[in-house]
């Protein structure tokens, strides 16, 4: 009987969604669910740009981890086919690593951060509003804010501390759809691109040096879940 009723629900769904009316101008939507931050990053050596030995390049490079969260999207439908839409979420946390300097102490786990990627930007959906699939591109501004920054057990062991990571403002760009489920309640799945580029400091206080490492970000980002139109 569950099996039977479940079927039924998904055959409503489905002779639903091709009347479901999609975007229209006034239109104010919500979506949420999981998104992926995943880094691309290049990165310059260590550079030692404070103290005694200022200037000295340690090679190596700097490494960050994946991290999912809680997306969500705000929309606001200018015309049919034109949005505005922010992108925010829960904090992302991320693992950051120090490979092959010179410095051997330096190598392995440096420490972890938090960030915050608000997106603004501004969506094309081609199609025509009767459609329940709904395809769009975007392209926008990003303003990365880094916090809670913080060494590592073992490279304050060794000598590393006050660890700080510029915030950044950069370009974004995105591809997703929306399939209407019903007039109010879709699917949505989406990928975005950020150019995130900054620079991370750390100390040595037993060198008395400050190090310095350029870092492009470059991260994918998707993000899959349900929206809601009011």
């Amino acid at each position: 009987m569950r099996k039977t009723l479940f079927n039924a629900s998904l055959l409503t769904l489905a002779l639903a969604a091709p009347f479901a009316q999609a975007h229209q101008a006034g239109d104010l939507i919500l979506r949420a669910g999981a998104i992926t931050v995943d880094p691309r990053e290049s990165t310059s050596g260590v550079l030692v740009d404070r103290g005694a030995l200022a200037g000295v390049n340690l090679g190596g490079k700097a490494t960050l981890d994946s991290d999912t969260q809680l997306g969500l999207n705000f929309a606001y439908m200018v015309t049919d086919h034109v949005g505005i839409e922010l992108l925010a979420a829960t904090p992302f946390s991320h693992s950051v690593g120090i490979k092959n300097a010179a410095l051997g102490a330096a190598n392995g786990k440096l420490g972890s951060l938090k960030h915050l990627p608000p997106t603004l930007s501004a969506v094309y959906y081609p199609m025509q509003s009767g459609s329940a699939f709904q395809p769009y591109v975007g392209a926008g501004i990003n303003y990365t804010w880094f916090f809670d920054e913080s060494v590592s057990s073992g490279a304050r062991d060794a000598g590393f501390s006050n660890f700080r990571v510029k915030n950044s403002w950069g370009w974004a760009a995105q591809v997703g759809m929306d399939y209407m489920l019903t007039d109010q309640i879709m699917l949505n799945a989406q990928v975005r691109y950020i150019d995130i580029d900054t620079q991370a400091y750390v100390d040595h206080d037993g060198l008395g040096v400050r190090a310095r490492v350029d870092v492009d970000v470059k991260p994918w980002v998707y993000m899959v879940g349900l929206g809601y139109k009011f």
